[in-house]
C-alpha cells in the first residue's frame, strides 16, 4: 500500500466506543488493587473469584495459591483498601456471599482419584470460620439464590489433563450439592448419564440461580448444560451445548495476524454461565480439551440457541490490539467469566477474556445484544461482580507474574457514569475485506512531515511473520490505524527483523531500525524502505560496534538533515561491552558517505537489581527529545520520562574511541500520565513522535498480550 493510500485510510466502521463517543454512559476504570497488599507474606497470590457485600462496600475474593480469602474496602470505591486476609485449610476455588456471611467452596484433594472439599462459612466482620459442611468432592463454582436460602456448588472432580490423552472418562464422577442454609443440610444432586459426551463421568463446571430458584450447570468437559429445580433437587432439563462453525478467524500461532481461517463444529464447552431472565441464560465457550468456539452464546431454557458471539471477540480484540497470537491455533481470547447487571433501564452483559486480558461489554435488547464497549483488565481476568446499586464493577485477574519480574494480580473497580470511554485509546479500521488490521508490540513512531496528527509506527519481532509499518491518525478519538504496509524483501515479507524505530528519510520512505539477537540469527541493522515497504538497502552495524555487542541494541531512530546532508541517530537501549556504566551510545550514521559515530548519552542511576535504557529519539527544532525508562512495572516503576539533548551538542566522534558525553534536560515525567488510566503503571514506553504542529504523541508497547495485559496507552503531551 503507498502511503499516498495510507493517509487516505479506510472508511470501516468503529467500534461503538469511537462511534459513539458522546454516548451519556459508559464504563470507565477507577481503581486498581493490588491483592499482594492483602498477603504480603506470600510468595504468589491471586484474586479469582469475587463478591460483594449487599451494600456494595466490600469485596471477597479467593485465593487459591495463598490457600485463603481477600477482603478489599470499597467504601471508596476510587481508592481500594486492603482489609485483610483469611487463610482457610484448603485451596479456595469460588465464593459467594448472603448477608454477613460468605460461603466459600475449599477444595482439600489429595489428588484427582481422591477428591474432597468443604462449604467453609465465613462470618465477613469478624473474619472467621463459623462452619464447615464436607461436600464429598472438590467444588468449583458457588451460588446462591435471590432469597439468600439456598447455595448450590458444583463439585467437578476434575480430571487429570496429564492422564491419557486428557479426556474423559476419569473417574470419580462429579455432582451437584444443595445447600440449605436454615437447615444447615447438604443435599446431593446427581447428574450421571446426561451427558452424550462422557455422561458417565459428569464434571460439574459452574452454577447460577434465576429468580424461580432453578438452577442452571454448565459441564464444560462433557459439552452439556443441565437446568435443575433448587427446591426439589430434581433435573428438569439437559441438554447439549452444541458445536459452531467458525470462519474469519486467526487459527496459526505464527506471529501474524490473518482472519482468514475456519473451523468447523467446535463444541463450545462452556465454562462460566449466568441466567439473563428466567427463561434465557448466558455462556462463556472457554473451550476445553476438545473444542471452544472463542465466543458466548444465549439460549433459552428449551436448548435453543437464540445468539452466537461467532468471531466477535476475536475481531474486537484485534482491532485494540488485544489479539494473543500465540493462542490463535488454540482456544483464541478464550472466554471464561460471566457477568450479568441490571444498571437503570439497561441489563448489562460482561464477558472476561482470559487470553486477550478484555472484558466485553454488551447490552440485552431482548434478541441479538448490542455491543457497548471493551474495558482493559490486569492479566487474565476471571471472575466479575456487578454492584448496580453503585453503578460499580468489578473484576479479578487471577495471574501472578511477580516472581518474573512482572506485575501481580489485582482486582480492578469501573463504574458507569456520563462521559467518554476512556479505552481504547488506540484502534485499528476494518481493512477492504471487512476485516480487522490486526496489531500489536508498537515499538517505534514518526510523524509525518507535513500533515499533523499523522503518525507512522512499527511493531517489534512478536509479529515476526508480519513486519509493517502502521499509518495513525492521532486526530481521531480513540487514535486510528487507518492502514498497514508490510515490510518486504523482493516482494516477500521480510524475516528476520525485530523493528524498534522508524524515521522519515525525506523521498516518502522510511528509515527502519531493527534491534539484533546474534542468537536467533536477527542481525543489529538498519533497513531503507520505499513507501511501499519493500527494502530498499540494509545497512549492518559496523564492525567497531558489532565488536561490543550485547542483547540489547538499537531501540529508536531519528534523522536531520537531508539528502547528502541526512544523518541518522540510533539510540541504544542499553551499555554495550565498551560503555562505561550509566553511559549508552546514541550511534550516527551517515547514508550518503557511510560514516559511523556517537557520542554518550548519560543514564539516571537505576534502583538497586533494575536496569534504566533507552526506547526512543526524536529529533525536532533545536533539540533530539529522548524516551529513557526503567524496566519496571507496576507500583515499582520510577522512572519513564522524555528528556531533551541540544542538537549542538550532537557531534559524533569515530567508534572504537572516547566519545563526547551530552548533557540532557528533562521535559516530562510520563509516570503520571500511566497512572491516568487508573491501572498500574505500565512498563514499556517505547514509541514517542512529535507531529508537523510542534505537538509530541506518545505510545506504549503491550509485548503483543505475551505475560502482559495488552494495555496500550496512546496520548498527547501537547505542543513542545
Amino acid at each position: 500500500m503507498s502511503r499516498s493510500k495510507m493517509l487516505v485510510g479506510l472508511t470501516a466502521m468503529l467500534l461503538a466506543t469511537t462511534a459513539n463517543a458522546g454516548a451519556a454512559e459508559t464504563f470507565n476504570r477507577i481503581a486498581s488493587f493490588d491483592v499482594a497488599q492483602n498477603a504480603p507474606d506470600a510468595a504468589v497470590t491471586s484474586s479469582e473469584i469475587i463478591a460483594a457485600t449487599d451494600d456494595g462496600m466490600m469485596l471477597i475474593y479467593s485465593d487459591s495459591p495463598a490457600g485463603g480469602i481477600g477482603f478489599v474496602d470499597i467504601t471508596d470505591a476510587k481508592a481500594p483498601k486492603p482489609a485483610g486476609f483469611m487463610a482457610l485449610d484448603g485451596e479456595p476455588t469460588s465464593v459467594t456471599i448472603v448477608g454477613n456471611k460468605a460461603y466459600v467452596g475449599v477444595n482439600t484433594s489429595e489428588s484427582y482419584t481422591m477428591p474432597s472439599g468443604k462449604l467453609v462459612v465465613v462470618d465477613i466482620a469478624s473474619q472467621s470460620v463459623e462452619a464447615e459442611y464436607d461436600l464429598g468432592g472438590q467444588p468449583d463454582s458457588v451460588a446462591h439464590n435471590a432469597a439468600g436460602t439456598l447455595i448450590a456448588v458444583a463439585i467437578e472432580n476434575e480430571r487429570d489433563e496429564d492422564l491419557g490423552d486428557g479426556g474423559l472418562p476419569q473417574m470419580p464422577a462429579g455432582f451437584v450439592v444443595m445447600f440449605d442454609i436454615a437447615a444447615k443440610t447438604v443435599t446431593k444432586v446427581e447428574v450421571t448419564g446426561l451427558a452424550e459426551i462422557g455422561g458417565e463421568d459428569p464434571e460439574p463446571e459452574f452454577v447460577d440461580f434465576n429468580d424461580n430458584d432453578e438452577i442452571v450447570l454448565t459441564m464444560q468437559e462433557n459439552n452439556a448444560i443441565v437446568i435443575i429445580d433448587g427446591q426439589t433437587g430434581a433435573v428438569t432439563v439437559h441438554f447439549s451445548a452444541g458445536t459452531v462453525s467458525l470462519d474469519r478467524i486467526d487459527t496459526k500461532a505464527d506471529g501474524a495476524y490473518a482472519f482468514t481461517g475456519s473451523a468447523t463444529d467446535l463444541p463450545r464447552e462452556p465454562d462460566a454461565v449466568q441466567w439473563l431472565d428466567n427463561d434465557r441464560f448466558v455462556i462463556a465457550n472457554e473451550g476445553d480439551w476438545n473444542g471452544g468456539s472463542r465466543g458466548f452464546s444465549i439460549l433459552n431454557r428449551a436448548g435453543e440457541v437464540l445468539f452466537d458471539s461467532g468471531a466477535d471477540l476475536e475481531h474486537y480484540a484485534a482491532r485494540v490490539g488485544h489479539y494473543p497470537d500465540k493462542r490463535a491455533g488454540k482456544k483464541g481470547v478464550e472466554p471464561e467469566g460471566l457477568e450479568v447487571g441490571r444498571f437503570g433501564e439497561n441489563t448489562y452483559i460482561f464477558v472476561t477474556e482470559e487470553r486477550s486480558s478484555l472484558i466485553a461489554v454488551y447490552r440485552d435488547t431482548g434478541a441479538a445484544p448490542e455491543f457497548v464497549q471493551v474495558l482493559p483488565s490486569g492479566i487474565s481476568p476471571e471472575g466479575l461482580v456487578a454492584i448496580p446499586q453503585r453503578n460499580l464493577l468489578a473484576t479479578a485477574n487471577e495471574v501472578d507474574l511477580r516472581e518474573e519480574g512482572g506485575v501481580g494480580s489485582h482486582v480492578m473497580v469501573y463504574e458507569l457514569a456520563e462521559g467518554v470511554a476512556q479505552y481504547p485509546q488506540l484502534i485499528a479500521d476494518l481493512d477492504a475485506e471487512g476485516l480487522p488490521i490486526g496489531w500489536s508490540a508498537i515499538s517505534g513512531a514518526v510523524a509525518d512531515a507535513e500533515k499533523p496528527g499523522m503518525l507512522y509506527a512499527v511493531s517489534d519481532s512478536f509479529v515476526s511473520a508480519a513486519p509493517a509499518i502502521y499509518a495513525i491518525d492521532a486526530t481521531a478519538m480513540p487514535a486510528r490505524i487507518t492502514g498497514k504496509t508490510l515490510v518486504t524483501r523482493g516482494g516477500e515479507t521480510a524475516q528476520k527483523l525485530d523493528l524498534e524505530g522508524i524515521a522519515l528519510d525525506g523521498e516518502g520512505g522510511f528509515w527502519l531500525a531493527s534491534e539484533g539477537r546474534t542468537d536467533r540469527l536477527i542481525p543489529h541493522a538498519l533497513y531503507h524502505v520505499d513507501a511501499d515497504g519493500e527494502i530498499e538497502e540494509e545497512v549492518a552495524f559496523p564492525a567497531e560496534l558489532l565488536a561490543q555487542e550485547i542483547r540489547f541494541g538499537a531501540e529508536g531512530i531519528t534523522s536531520t538533515g537531508r539528502g547528502d546532508d541526512m544523518t541518522l541517530w540510533i539510540a541504544m537501549q542499553r551499555e554495550w561491552q565498551d560503555d562505561a556504566p550509566g553511559m549508552v551510545k546514541l550511534v550516527s550514521y551517515k547514508p550518503a558517505s557511510g560514516e559511523w559515530g556517537a557520542v554518550h548519552y548519560p543514564l539516571e542511576t537505576p534502583a538497586d537489581g533494575t536496569w534504566n535504557g533507552l526506547s526512543e529519539i526524536v529529533a525536532h527544532g533545536e533539540f533530539v527529545y529522548i524516551v529513557e525508562r526503567d524496566n519496571q512495572i507496576g507500583a515499582k516503576a520510577q522512572l519513564k520520562a522524555l528528556y531533551r539533548v541540544s542538537l549542538a551538542e550532537m557531534v559524533a566522534a569515530p567508534l572504537g574511541g572516547e566519545l563526547p558525553v551530552v548533557s540532557k534536560e528533562l521535559v516530562r515525567d510520563f509516570v503520571p500520565d500511566l497512572m491516568a488510566g487508573n491501572g498500574y503503571v505500565l512498563d514499556k514506553v517505547e514509541s514517542f513522535a512529535i507531529d508537523a504542529a510542534g505537538n509530541g504523541f506518545v505510545i506504549t508497547d503491550n509485548d503483543g498480550v505475551d505475560d502482559s495485559s495488552g494495555e496500550t496507552m496512546f496520548w498527547s503531551i501537547g505542543a513542545l
